[in-house]
Protein backbone atom coordinates (compact mmCIF):
# COMPACT_ATOMS: atom_id res chain seq x y z
CA UNK A 1 0.00 0.00 0.00
CA UNK A 2 1.19 3.51 -0.74
CA UNK A 3 2.28 5.74 2.12
CA UNK A 4 -0.44 7.79 3.74
CA UNK A 5 -1.07 11.08 1.96
CA UNK A 6 0.11 14.26 3.67
CA UNK A 7 -2.97 15.81 5.34
CA UNK A 8 -1.97 19.25 4.06
CA UNK A 9 -2.82 18.07 0.54
CA UNK A 10 -6.39 17.25 1.57
CA UNK A 11 -7.60 20.53 3.01
CA UNK A 12 -9.80 21.37 0.00
CA UNK A 13 -11.20 17.84 -0.35
CA UNK A 14 -14.63 17.34 1.17
CA UNK A 15 -16.15 14.47 3.12
CA UNK A 16 -19.59 14.13 4.66
CA UNK A 17 -20.73 12.74 8.02
CA UNK A 18 -24.41 11.84 8.53
CA UNK A 19 -25.29 12.56 11.35
CA UNK A 20 -24.04 14.73 14.23
CA UNK A 21 -24.42 12.40 17.21
CA UNK A 22 -21.50 11.71 19.55
CA UNK A 23 -19.94 9.01 17.34
CA UNK A 24 -20.53 10.92 14.12
CA UNK A 25 -18.94 14.02 15.63
CA UNK A 26 -15.94 12.02 16.89
CA UNK A 27 -15.32 10.54 13.44
CA UNK A 28 -15.78 13.96 11.87
CA UNK A 29 -12.96 15.18 14.10
CA UNK A 30 -10.73 12.30 12.98
CA UNK A 31 -11.34 13.24 9.35
CA UNK A 32 -10.84 16.92 10.10
CA UNK A 33 -7.51 16.19 11.78
CA UNK A 34 -6.50 14.34 8.63
CA UNK A 35 -6.98 17.53 6.65
CA UNK A 36 -10.40 17.06 5.05
CA UNK A 37 -13.08 19.72 4.90
CA UNK A 38 -15.87 17.95 6.80
CA UNK A 39 -19.58 18.62 6.30
CA UNK A 40 -21.39 17.42 9.45
CA UNK A 41 -25.13 16.96 8.92
CA UNK A 42 -27.91 17.22 11.48
CA UNK A 43 -31.67 17.26 10.96
CA UNK A 44 -32.09 20.42 13.04
CA UNK A 45 -31.30 23.88 11.67
CA UNK A 46 -30.95 25.12 15.25
CA UNK A 47 -28.46 22.37 16.09
CA UNK A 48 -26.38 23.14 12.99
CA UNK A 49 -26.40 26.87 13.70
CA UNK A 50 -25.39 26.33 17.32
CA UNK A 51 -22.46 24.09 16.34
CA UNK A 52 -21.20 26.60 13.79
CA UNK A 53 -21.49 29.51 16.23
CA UNK A 54 -20.23 27.85 19.43
CA UNK A 55 -17.74 25.52 17.67
CA UNK A 56 -18.91 22.60 19.81
CA UNK A 57 -21.64 19.95 19.84
CA UNK A 58 -23.24 20.82 23.17
CA UNK A 59 -25.93 18.17 22.79
CA UNK A 60 -23.57 15.18 22.63
CA UNK A 61 -19.95 16.19 23.36
CA UNK A 62 -20.15 19.30 25.51
CA UNK A 63 -16.48 19.90 26.32
CA UNK A 64 -14.99 19.30 22.87
CA UNK A 65 -14.15 22.18 20.55
CA UNK A 66 -14.75 21.58 16.84
CA UNK A 67 -11.91 22.51 14.46
CA UNK A 68 -12.53 25.15 11.82
CA UNK A 69 -12.62 22.63 8.97
CA UNK A 70 -15.85 21.09 10.28
CA UNK A 71 -19.01 22.83 9.03
CA UNK A 72 -22.43 21.81 10.32
CA UNK A 73 -25.49 21.92 8.07
CA UNK A 74 -29.10 20.72 8.08
CA UNK A 75 -29.18 20.50 4.27
CA UNK A 76 -28.39 17.06 2.86
CA UNK A 77 -27.70 18.54 -0.57
CA UNK A 78 -25.17 20.99 0.87
CA UNK A 79 -23.64 18.28 3.07
CA UNK A 80 -23.05 15.78 0.26
CA UNK A 81 -22.27 18.00 -2.74
CA UNK A 82 -18.68 17.59 -4.00
CA UNK A 83 -17.76 15.09 -1.28
CA UNK A 84 -15.56 12.11 -2.07
CA UNK A 85 -16.58 10.08 0.99
CA UNK A 86 -19.98 9.87 2.71
CA UNK A 87 -20.00 8.39 6.21
CA UNK A 88 -23.36 7.21 7.57
CA UNK A 89 -23.53 7.13 11.38
CA UNK A 90 -27.30 7.33 11.85
CA UNK A 91 -28.95 4.95 14.36
CA UNK A 92 -30.00 1.65 12.79
CA UNK A 93 -33.70 2.57 13.10
CA UNK A 94 -33.16 5.71 10.99
CA UNK A 95 -30.60 4.40 8.49
CA UNK A 96 -32.98 3.55 5.66
CA UNK A 97 -34.79 6.87 5.94
CA UNK A 98 -31.55 8.86 5.94
CA UNK A 99 -30.19 6.82 3.01
CA UNK A 100 -33.38 7.41 1.03
CA UNK A 101 -33.15 11.14 1.62
CA UNK A 102 -29.42 11.24 0.76
CA UNK A 103 -29.66 9.04 -2.33
CA UNK A 104 -30.43 11.80 -4.91
CA UNK A 105 -27.19 13.59 -4.05
CA UNK A 106 -24.84 10.58 -3.97
CA UNK A 107 -22.65 10.03 -7.03
CA UNK A 108 -21.13 6.76 -8.18
CA UNK A 109 -17.57 7.84 -7.45
CA UNK A 110 -18.28 8.65 -3.79
CA UNK A 111 -16.99 6.14 -1.24
CA UNK A 112 -19.78 4.99 1.11
CA UNK A 113 -18.84 4.06 4.69
CA UNK A 114 -21.04 3.32 7.69
CA UNK A 115 -20.21 3.07 11.39
CA UNK A 116 -23.55 1.95 12.84
CA UNK A 117 -23.80 -1.24 14.90
CA UNK A 118 -27.18 -2.89 14.57
CA UNK A 119 -29.80 -4.54 12.35
CA UNK A 120 -32.90 -3.10 10.75
CA UNK A 121 -35.74 -4.15 13.05
CA UNK A 122 -38.34 -5.13 10.45
CA UNK A 123 -36.10 -6.89 7.92
CA UNK A 124 -33.23 -8.06 10.19
CA UNK A 125 -30.83 -6.75 7.55
CA UNK A 126 -27.40 -5.30 8.44
CA UNK A 127 -26.68 -1.69 7.57
CA UNK A 128 -24.52 -2.55 4.55
CA UNK A 129 -27.50 -4.23 2.88
CA UNK A 130 -29.81 -1.33 3.77
CA UNK A 131 -27.39 1.17 2.23
CA UNK A 132 -26.76 -0.96 -0.86
CA UNK A 133 -30.51 -1.18 -1.47
CA UNK A 134 -31.27 2.50 -0.99
CA UNK A 135 -28.18 3.85 -2.77
CA UNK A 136 -28.47 1.27 -5.57
CA UNK A 137 -24.86 0.16 -5.55
CA UNK A 138 -23.13 -3.22 -5.04
CA UNK A 139 -22.95 -4.22 -1.39
CA UNK A 140 -19.30 -5.18 -1.96
CA UNK A 141 -18.53 -1.45 -2.33
CA UNK A 142 -20.04 -0.48 1.04
CA UNK A 143 -17.45 -0.14 3.82
CA UNK A 144 -18.21 -0.80 7.50
CA UNK A 145 -16.11 0.79 10.25
CA UNK A 146 -16.17 -0.97 13.61
CA UNK A 147 -14.08 -1.86 16.64
CA UNK A 148 -13.44 -0.76 20.25
CA UNK A 149 -13.87 2.99 19.92
CA UNK A 150 -15.79 5.14 22.40
CA UNK A 151 -16.41 8.64 21.06
CA UNK A 152 -15.40 10.20 24.38
CA UNK A 153 -11.87 8.81 23.98
CA UNK A 154 -11.52 9.30 20.22
CA UNK A 155 -12.14 13.05 20.54
CA UNK A 156 -9.38 13.23 23.18
CA UNK A 157 -6.98 11.53 20.73
CA UNK A 158 -6.48 8.58 23.06
CA UNK A 159 -4.98 5.64 21.12
CA UNK A 160 -7.78 3.84 19.28
CA UNK A 161 -7.68 0.98 16.78
CA UNK A 162 -10.55 -0.02 14.48
CA UNK A 163 -11.22 -2.13 11.41
CA UNK A 164 -12.78 -1.21 8.06
CA UNK A 165 -14.35 -4.03 6.05
CA UNK A 166 -15.62 -4.28 2.49
CA UNK A 167 -16.06 -7.07 -0.02
CA UNK A 168 -13.94 -5.04 -2.44
CA UNK A 169 -10.59 -4.61 -0.68
CA UNK A 170 -9.79 -1.44 -2.62
CA UNK A 171 -12.81 0.25 -1.01
CA UNK A 172 -11.65 -0.76 2.47
CA UNK A 173 -8.18 0.55 1.66
CA UNK A 174 -9.61 3.91 0.54
CA UNK A 175 -11.42 4.20 3.86
CA UNK A 176 -8.29 3.13 5.72
CA UNK A 177 -6.31 5.90 4.06
CA UNK A 178 -8.97 8.50 4.90
CA UNK A 179 -9.26 7.68 8.61
CA UNK A 180 -5.85 6.47 9.75
CA UNK A 181 -3.58 8.74 11.79
CA UNK A 182 -1.21 8.50 14.75
CA UNK A 183 -4.07 8.30 17.29
CA UNK A 184 -6.55 6.34 15.16
CA UNK A 185 -5.08 3.16 13.68
CA UNK A 186 -7.14 1.36 11.02
CA UNK A 187 -6.90 -2.25 9.79
CA UNK A 188 -8.70 -3.71 6.76
CA UNK A 189 -10.85 -6.84 6.52
CA UNK A 190 -13.05 -8.34 3.79
CA UNK A 191 -15.43 -10.19 6.13
CA UNK A 192 -18.25 -7.65 6.18
CA UNK A 193 -20.75 -10.12 7.66
CA UNK A 194 -18.47 -10.95 10.57
CA UNK A 195 -17.61 -7.33 11.34
CA UNK A 196 -21.27 -6.22 11.27
CA UNK A 197 -22.54 -9.18 13.29
CA UNK A 198 -19.83 -8.78 15.92
CA UNK A 199 -20.38 -5.05 16.21
CA UNK A 200 -24.12 -5.43 16.67
CA UNK A 201 -24.25 -8.45 18.99
CA UNK A 202 -21.62 -7.27 21.46
CA UNK A 203 -24.18 -4.65 22.58
CA UNK A 204 -26.45 -7.46 23.79
CA UNK A 205 -23.68 -8.90 25.94
CA UNK A 206 -22.87 -5.41 27.25
CA UNK A 207 -26.47 -5.07 28.43
CA UNK A 208 -26.01 -8.37 30.25
CA UNK A 209 -22.73 -7.20 31.76
CA UNK A 210 -24.46 -4.09 33.07
CA UNK A 211 -27.20 -6.22 34.58
CA UNK A 212 -24.64 -8.50 36.22
CA UNK A 213 -22.68 -5.57 37.66
CA UNK A 214 -25.88 -3.89 38.82
CA UNK A 215 -26.76 -7.05 40.72
CA UNK A 216 -23.26 -7.00 42.30
CA UNK A 217 -22.38 -10.42 40.88
CA UNK A 218 -18.70 -9.53 40.57
CA UNK A 219 -15.83 -10.00 38.15
CA UNK A 220 -16.16 -13.78 37.80
CA UNK A 221 -19.73 -13.50 36.54
CA UNK A 222 -18.90 -10.69 34.12
CA UNK A 223 -15.94 -12.64 32.68
CA UNK A 224 -18.11 -15.73 32.21
CA UNK A 225 -20.87 -13.70 30.59
CA UNK A 226 -18.45 -12.11 28.12
CA UNK A 227 -16.82 -15.44 27.25
CA UNK A 228 -20.04 -17.38 26.78
CA UNK A 229 -21.53 -14.36 25.03
CA UNK A 230 -18.73 -14.44 22.50
CA UNK A 231 -19.49 -18.13 21.91
CA UNK A 232 -23.09 -17.19 21.06
CA UNK A 233 -21.96 -14.44 18.71
CA UNK A 234 -19.64 -16.82 16.87
CA UNK A 235 -22.32 -19.51 16.60
CA UNK A 236 -24.77 -17.17 14.92
CA UNK A 237 -22.09 -15.45 12.87
CA UNK A 238 -20.81 -18.69 11.34
CA UNK A 239 -24.36 -19.70 10.40
CA UNK A 240 -24.79 -16.32 8.70
CA UNK A 241 -21.63 -16.78 6.64
CA UNK A 242 -19.00 -14.99 8.73
CA UNK A 243 -15.37 -16.01 9.14
CA UNK A 244 -14.92 -17.22 12.76
CA UNK A 245 -11.48 -15.59 12.92
CA UNK A 246 -13.10 -12.15 12.64
CA UNK A 247 -14.62 -12.62 16.10
CA UNK A 248 -11.13 -12.92 17.61
CA UNK A 249 -10.26 -9.49 16.19
CA UNK A 250 -11.04 -5.85 16.87
CA UNK A 251 -14.69 -5.98 15.80
CA UNK A 252 -15.23 -9.10 17.91
CA UNK A 253 -13.45 -9.64 21.19
CA UNK A 254 -11.91 -6.15 21.09
CA UNK A 255 -15.24 -4.34 20.95
CA UNK A 256 -16.82 -6.84 23.33
CA UNK A 257 -14.24 -6.08 26.04
CA UNK A 258 -14.56 -2.31 25.87
CA UNK A 259 -18.36 -2.29 25.66
CA UNK A 260 -18.80 -4.66 28.60
CA UNK A 261 -16.34 -2.91 30.92
CA UNK A 262 -16.33 0.81 30.14
CA UNK A 263 -18.12 3.65 31.92
CA UNK A 264 -18.70 5.16 28.47
CA UNK A 265 -20.83 2.21 27.29
CA UNK A 266 -24.49 3.16 26.87
CA UNK A 267 -25.49 -0.48 26.77
CA UNK A 268 -23.64 -1.30 30.00
CA UNK A 269 -25.25 1.71 31.69
CA UNK A 270 -28.69 0.68 30.48
CA UNK A 271 -28.23 -2.85 31.86
CA UNK A 272 -26.98 -1.46 35.16
CA UNK A 273 -30.05 0.77 35.49
CA UNK A 274 -32.37 -2.14 34.72
CA UNK A 275 -30.73 -4.12 37.53
CA UNK A 276 -31.55 -1.24 39.89
CA UNK A 277 -35.24 -1.78 39.19
CA UNK A 278 -35.85 0.93 36.57
CA UNK A 279 -38.25 0.09 33.77
CA UNK A 280 -36.96 -0.21 30.22
CA UNK A 281 -38.99 2.81 29.10
CA UNK A 282 -37.60 4.94 31.94
CA UNK A 283 -34.04 3.82 31.19
CA UNK A 284 -34.32 4.69 27.51
CA UNK A 285 -35.90 8.05 28.33
CA UNK A 286 -33.27 9.09 30.87
CA UNK A 287 -30.33 7.90 28.75
CA UNK A 288 -31.14 10.53 26.11
CA UNK A 289 -29.20 8.61 23.43
CA UNK A 290 -29.88 5.50 21.36
CA UNK A 291 -29.15 2.20 23.14
CA UNK A 292 -28.66 -0.06 20.12
CA UNK A 293 -28.46 -3.23 22.21
CA UNK A 294 -32.17 -3.13 23.03
CA UNK A 295 -33.36 -3.30 19.42
CA UNK A 296 -30.50 -5.67 18.59
CA UNK A 297 -31.65 -8.10 21.27
CA UNK A 298 -35.06 -8.36 19.65
CA UNK A 299 -33.59 -8.74 16.16
CA UNK A 300 -31.02 -11.32 17.27
CA UNK A 301 -33.66 -13.34 19.11
CA UNK A 302 -35.49 -13.59 15.76
CA UNK A 303 -32.28 -14.38 13.87
CA UNK A 304 -31.48 -17.18 16.33
CA UNK A 305 -34.86 -18.72 15.61
CA UNK A 306 -34.41 -18.26 11.86
CA UNK A 307 -30.99 -19.92 11.79
CA UNK A 308 -31.84 -22.41 14.58
CA UNK A 309 -28.91 -21.30 16.74
CA UNK A 310 -28.94 -21.76 20.51
CA UNK A 311 -28.34 -18.39 22.21
CA UNK A 312 -29.25 -18.70 25.92
CA UNK A 313 -27.85 -15.32 27.03
CA UNK A 314 -29.68 -13.49 24.25
CA UNK A 315 -32.86 -15.42 25.08
CA UNK A 316 -32.75 -14.51 28.76
CA UNK A 317 -32.04 -10.85 28.01
CA UNK A 318 -34.96 -10.84 25.59
CA UNK A 319 -37.16 -12.12 28.42
CA UNK A 320 -35.92 -9.39 30.76
CA UNK A 321 -36.29 -6.57 28.24
CA UNK A 322 -39.57 -7.48 26.59
CA UNK A 323 -41.41 -9.92 28.86
CA UNK A 324 -40.68 -8.41 32.27
CA UNK A 325 -38.60 -11.27 33.64
CA UNK A 326 -36.65 -10.40 36.80
CA UNK A 327 -32.90 -10.19 36.12
CA UNK A 328 -32.08 -12.53 39.04
CA UNK A 329 -34.40 -15.18 37.62
CA UNK A 330 -32.72 -14.82 34.23
CA UNK A 331 -29.31 -15.46 35.80
CA UNK A 332 -30.68 -18.48 37.67
CA UNK A 333 -32.01 -19.84 34.39
CA UNK A 334 -28.56 -19.47 32.79
CA UNK A 335 -26.72 -21.05 35.71
CA UNK A 336 -29.19 -23.93 35.91
CA UNK A 337 -28.91 -25.00 32.29
CA UNK A 338 -28.09 -28.62 31.49
CA UNK A 339 -24.39 -29.39 31.67
CA UNK A 340 -22.50 -29.32 28.36
CA UNK A 341 -19.04 -29.17 26.77
CA UNK A 342 -17.30 -25.79 26.54
CA UNK A 343 -15.74 -26.39 23.11
CA UNK A 344 -18.59 -26.58 20.64
CA UNK A 345 -18.81 -27.45 16.99
CA UNK A 346 -20.21 -24.70 14.77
Amino acid sequence: MEAQEDSSNRIHRRVTVLAAGSWGTALAMVLAENGFQVMLWTRSEEHAAAMNKQRKNEKYLQDVMLPNNITATSSLEEAIAASELVLFVSPSAAMRQVAQAASPYIKDEMLIVHATKGFEADTLKPMSIVLAEELQRPVENIVVLSGPSHAEEVVRRLPTTVVVAAGELVCAERAQDAFINTAFRVYTNQDVAGVEIAGALKNIIALGAGLSDGLQYGDNARAALMTRGLAEIVRLGVQMGANPLTFAGLAGVGDLIVTCTSKHSRNWRAGYKLAQGESLSDVLHTMGMVVEGVKTTRATYQLAEKYQVEMPITTQLYEVLFNGKQPKLAVEALMGRIRTNEIEQF
